[in-house]
């Protein structure tokens, strides 16, 4: 049935492929996070079951993390799954679970030969055992691959993130390791998931939709952000591209004085 509806959505031939976003201004941003947005209304405007945007989805992300890794990008984290997308349909949640072995299972290969390694945020404990088998199976067999960084985030949610590492920072202070007063912005970063990644310097949201949604509330504090109305299974290379030049047009203060003299 479902291979029936891939053929029936039909593949897009791929683009001819121009050289990297001008490298002036801020440059290729070094860490790019996307909330991946859209696969159900693009299933629903080809009256199409929301599995169907999902599979395409999956398409999107093999094309962005080759774009990406063309481009320099050095660390590339996508939403995958939130800690909220538990309260979709069983059978929609279900069909999420086996998309990283296909994904994996297809792809492993060329994220090898490119050198990208695979990586994950989120609690991993409360996935089926064959999701966590599938990205354990990818995380070992990219281990030594020293290019870009592909971070899913699954079953991740910033609020749960950020309320264990002050459970462990309240532990180190009750068991009389540390002061409250010796608790810094850098130690509550060190605690966090993503405490050995650079925080992102471009976040992209897909779909039209304007908010976090639980994604990254600490890291992203200077992030700068792009959203767009393009569907995820419609995002291509061109509109990563866009989405770079935008970054790199805009001036970057972190709070001071930007390039030219304006706060």
């Amino acid at each position: 049935m479902l291979d029936k509806l891939i053929r029936k959505i039909g593949g897009r031939e791929e683009p001819d492929l121009p050289g990297p976003p001008d490298s002036g201004g801020a440059g290729v941003p070094g860490h790019i996070a996307i909330i991946m947005d859209g696969n159900g209304r693009w299933a629903k405007k080809r009256a199409l079951p929301r599995i169907a945007g999902h599979h395409e989805g999956m398409k999107t992300v093999r094309k962005i993390t080759r774009e990406a890794n063309r481009l320099g990008v050095k660390v590339l984290t996508l939403y995958a799954f939130s800690t909220e997308n538990w309260k979709r349909p069983k059978p929609e949640v279900e069909f999420l679970m086996k998309l990283p072995d296909e994904f994996l299972g297809t792809y492993l290969p060329e994220l090898i030969e490119q050198n990208v390694r695979v990586e994950t945020i989120g609690n991993g404990e409360s996935l089926p055992e064959h999701t966590k088998r599938a990205i354990r199976r990818a995380m070992d067999e990219t281990a030594g691959n020293d290019g870009l960084i592909l971070n899913f985030a699954m079953n991740y949610g910033s609020r749960a993130e950020l309320t264990d590492a002050m459970k462990a920072i309240a532990r180190s202070v009750g068991e009389g390791k540390l002061r409250p007063d010796e608790i810094t912005e850098d130690m509550i970063a060190e605690s966090l998931m993503t405490a050995h990644l650079p925080e992102p310097d471009l976040l992209i949201r897909t779909s039209g939709e304007v908010r976090l949604s639980n994604f990254m509330l600490w890291q992203l504090a200077y992030t700068e952000f792009f959203f767009t109305d393009t569907l995820w299974p419609d995002f291509d290379e061109a509109a990563l591209q866009e989405a770079i030049g935008v970054y790199q047009a805009r001036n970057r203060r972190y709070g001071g004085i930007g390039k030219e003299g304006v706060k």
